[in-house]
């Protein structure tokens, strides 16, 4: 793995999500992901059949256990894989695939409840802006004070530009993405968002509008990376069938850089590039290593003294 960019200048030009969970905990701390059997409304017919777009059969995560496998059992044998390869001694408990608040509210709660052990600090649960109910929250509020957890709602938001969520078939809005933010605010839930920025059909405009949106719902955390076309998604089809064109690897690190710098300082970046299985990849970071993308993000801001909030104005709404 690339050093160009040592850890210290890497702090200093964004929020480093690795960072920020070592002053808060005092200690290494690493995501467990676990799997449930759970789909999504734009996959069962509630809103839509066959789901979003670049989603494959098995969701948007390929490192997970099977989901035959309890809460527990999938944390522990995670935890094993996490020590011996990092080094951590604190864990949150990320329920990853699809959307982990589409099902019934009893079931949630066991989910949830099997997931707290001694050396677990926090929950992540990843869903759908348009699945942030009242009575869920308000039980993650209740677990959040009782055993001194932090709660973080993951958001599938992808894109501020509701003509670019129709075409991914994300059956949901910006303004549902809003609406989310505002009842995980009342519960004090912390609220991250999921984008990708550098999706065909946005322009420079939507990074901007990107940031703006998460500027002004105070979006705690953001998780970022480039487009992934997997074998056999729909995107794939589009893709072979000449549907669009890709951005190329100059066009993310530039909208990056112009996303970071027009954020609030405080937000957390839990990543700058996602990666993606192998196997059966069809594109992903323009065939190039993860780390030489994040390398040349970095490289970039430090050559033009940019950094994470430079470009930032309080009274910057969105829309």
């Amino acid at each position: 793995m690339s050093n160009i960019i040592s850890f210290e200048d890497e702090k200093k030009l964004y929020r480093v999500y690795s960072e920020y969970l070592s002053n808060k905990f005092h200690t290494k701390v690493y995501k467990l992901p676990i799997s449930l059997n759970i789909t999504c409304p734009n996959r069962d017919g509630s809103k839509a059949y066959g789901g979003c777009i670049f989603c494959t059969a098995e969701g948007g995560s390929f490192e997970n256990l099977s989901n035959n496998l309890s809460v527990k059992e999938q944390i522990e044998q995670n935890k094993i894989n996490i020590t011996k390869n990092h080094k951590a001694t604190k864990f949150i408990a990320y329920f990853q695939n699809f959307s982990n608040t589409y099902m019934p509210l009893d079931k949630f709660k066991e989910n949830i409840i099997n997931a707290i052990e001694e050396d677990v600090v926090g929950i992540n649960i990843s869903t759908r802006p348009d699945l942030i109910f009242d009575d869920y929250m308000k039980f993650l509020k209740d677990v959040k004070d009782e055993y001194n957890l932090e709660i973080t709602v993951e958001l599938g938001l992808q894109s501020s530009n509701d003509e670019t969520l129709k075409i991914l078939n994300r059956c949901h809005t910006t303004n549902d993405y809003i609406d989310a933010c505002e009842t995980l605010s009342k519960y004090g839930i912390r609220k991250a968002a999921h984008l990708i920025l550098d999706l065909p059909w946005d322009s420079l405009d939507d990074v901007y509008n990107d940031a703006k949106l998460i500027n002004m719902t105070k979006t705690d955390e953001v998780k970022l990376h480039s487009l992934y076309i997997m074998e056999g998604t729909r995107i794939a089809k589009m893709y072979k069938a000449g549907e669009f064109k890709l951005l190329n690897r100059e066009d993310y690190v530039d909208r990056v850089e112009i996303f970071l710098t027009h954020i609030k300082d405080d937000i957390i970046i839990q990543r700058l590039v996602g990666r993606s299985d192998e196997e059966g990849t069809i594109h992903c970071n323009w065939g190039e290593s993860w780390w030489r993308i994040k390398d040349s993000i970095l490289e970039q801001m430090k050559r033009k003294s940019n950094y994470q909030g430079k470009y930032f104005k309080e009274d910057d709404f969105y829309g």
